[in-house]
């Protein structure tokens, strides 16, 4: 009788015929497999808040994902996200805006979501400054009482802010 290690298989390959992958193959296959999961898991998380007869997240969905978020529906995180999934309509994602923004977000789950958001919040505030007031009210200033797009009435000797003074040089370069 024949030892079963000794056996062979039909359809195995030999020894002297096998593939041998590196270290790196073995990563890349394991990290793909990893990553179908991941977006296995998205996917999932898309239908389970999606209407399926728009075959989108709709108003009633991003509700529901709020609430499973533990977040108020009207918080500004909410359309943090949106602008995350750079989603075309206010109050709707689509499969492909929710893949989008989940794996910018590195999240596939309402857990790791909800952690994402305080980054989200951060990295917005840092991208945009926001205006004060006497800005705004020179920008304000400038849009009643400057024509536009000549800028004939323009004077800049008068107190504008730098930034507008640079705004109406490059529009008069761009107009010659």
């Amino acid at each position: 009788m024949m030892r079963r290690s000794a056996s062979k298989k039909a359809g195995q390959p030999n020894s002297t015929n096998s593939i041998n992958f590196s270290p790196s193959d073995l990563f890349r296959t394991a990290s793909s497999r990893a990553s179908s999961k991941e977006m296995e898991r998205i996917d999932n998380l898309f239908h389970s808040y999606a209407n399926t007869s728009l075959g989108m997240i709709d108003p009633e969905g991003i509700e529901t994902l709020c609430s499973d978020m533990e977040v108020d529906h009207t918080d500004v995180r909410i359309l943090m996200l949106a602008w995350k999934m750079k989603a075309e309509k206010q109050g709707y994602f689509t499969l492909e805006e929710w893949r989008r923004g989940m794996k910018a977000l590195r999240a596939d789950t309402v857990s790791k979501l909800r952690k994402a958001l305080p980054e989200l919040e951060k990295e917005i505030q840092s991208d945009y400054k926001v205006i004060n007031m006497d800005q705004w009210m020179g920008f304000f200033r400038f849009c009643n009482e400057i024509s536009f797009p000549d800028f004939s009435n323009y004077n800049p000797d008068l107190a504008w802010p730098l930034i507008l003074d640079n705004f109406v040089e490059w529009m008069q370069s761009k107009q010659t």
